[in-house]
């Protein structure tokens, strides 16, 4: 008999060979298609994030909002063991209770304070030129002086378009306001909602960050109150001492423009400058002076004073993120910066730093 142990069996060989071709071109088809497809879901989600990125702001405008209406009604509840639809109820009235009395004990003065300003800016300008003029410079202020009215004449060639721009302000202003109220009733289902939709392992971590942006938020939210208070007294009472025209005019404008980081102060302190012109140029320069010691007083003391009650943002990111925020989104970027920086940089410590990278972070104020 032939000995065919040295025969090499072919078919096995052949079938421990790689896969065939026809499955090597399917499952190189599948990661393709697959690729595309979250490419393209990347893309939509990019193209829909832009899209509704107003809709977004005004989201977390409610967000913030409902933090300050939450920080109120814990309070009371605390304080008087009150159930907590009344400790809301309480908050929300009295807030605009505080707000619709003050309107009316100073509205028709600041009223006439800002038609005040708004007549006398034009008087203020001449006044600038013809300091200038003695010094050679009419020319170069003129030259501003007409590129600025070209601007407020395309301004109001466009006041149609700013009328319903404000209608549509108002009416998100009320649906901004409603929907914090409805966050403020009951944070703990839509927090719950929220942490549903996340991976289980990444929960923990989603909620601690979560955690953290809301004391942050209310710690941010307590601050600002007291810096915005504290600079409007402050602007009036030496625009007072200067004699400077429409003084509580321009100390609501200081007061308001303090929620805008690092900036706020310097913007407010224009048009107080231009009034103060029509008084003397000397009082122009100490006003100048005012506002630039209310705004070191803002960047040393009392953004220091917001961040240890929120979380300790680093100033420079702080003025980015104005800036930043102001070219994506507009004015309402602007407001909202200060609020979205602490929530992102709360973020990006919890989630990257900490969870992804491994390293210890603190992300309270004054660490």
């Amino acid at each position: 008999m032939p000995d065919n142990s040295d025969t090499p069996d072919k078919p096995e060989t052949t079938a421990s060979s790689g896969p065939p071709a026809s499955r090597l071109t399917g499952g190189s088809a599948g990661e393709i298609a697959k690729a595309v497809l979250i490419i393209v879901a990347i893309g939509g989600l990019a193209w829909l994030a832009v899209e509704l990125a107003r809709f977004f702001l005004l989201v977390f405008a409610a967000v913030v909002i409902a933090a300050v209406f939450d920080a109120i009604a814990s309070w009371l509840c605390r304080v008087t063991g009150m159930p907590r639809w009344l400790g809301l109820t309480l908050a929300v009235t009295g807030l605009f209770a505080l707000f619709g009395s003050a309107f009316l004990l100073f509205g028709s003065q600041i009223t006439s304070e800002f038609e005040t300003i708004r007549a006398t800016v034009p008087q203020a300008m001449q006044s600038i030129e013809q300091f200038l003029n003695q010094y050679g410079l009419g020319d170069k202020a003129r030259e501003l002086v007409e590129a600025g009215s070209q601007d407020i004449s395309r301004i109001l060639s466009s006041a149609g378009g700013f009328a319903l721009a404000a209608g549509s302000g108002i009416a998100d202003f009320v649906l901004v306001v409603v929907g914090a109220i409805f966050l403020a009733s009951d944070p703990a289902t839509y927090r719950r909602g929220l942490l549903l939709l996340i991976p289980a392992r990444a929960e923990p971590t989603a909620a601690r960050a979560l955690e953290d942006s809301g004391k942050g938020l209310r710690g941010w939210m307590m601050g600002q109150a007291v810096s915005s208070l504290l600079v409007g007294a402050l602007t009036w009472l030496g625009l007072e001492l200067l004699g400077v025209p429409a003084a509580g005019g321009l100390a609501v404008v200081a007061g308001l423009l303090d929620v805008i980081p690092m900036v706020g102060p310097v913007i407010a302190g224009v048009p107080a400058a231009l009034l103060a012109f029509t008084v003397s140029p000397m009082t122009a320069l100490w006003t100048v002076l005012l506002f630039l010691g209310i705004q070191q007083l803002q960047g040393n003391f009392l953004q220091p004073m917001i961040q240890k009650q929120a979380v300790n943002v680093p100033p420079a990111v702080l003025l980015f993120a104005v800036l930043a925020s102001g070219l994506l989104f507009g004015f309402i970027g602007v407001l909202l910066a200060a609020p979205l920086t602490i929530v992102l940089f709360v973020t990006v410590q919890r989630v990257y730093v900490e969870a992804i990278l491994g390293k210890s972070v603190e992300v309270g104020g004054g660490s």
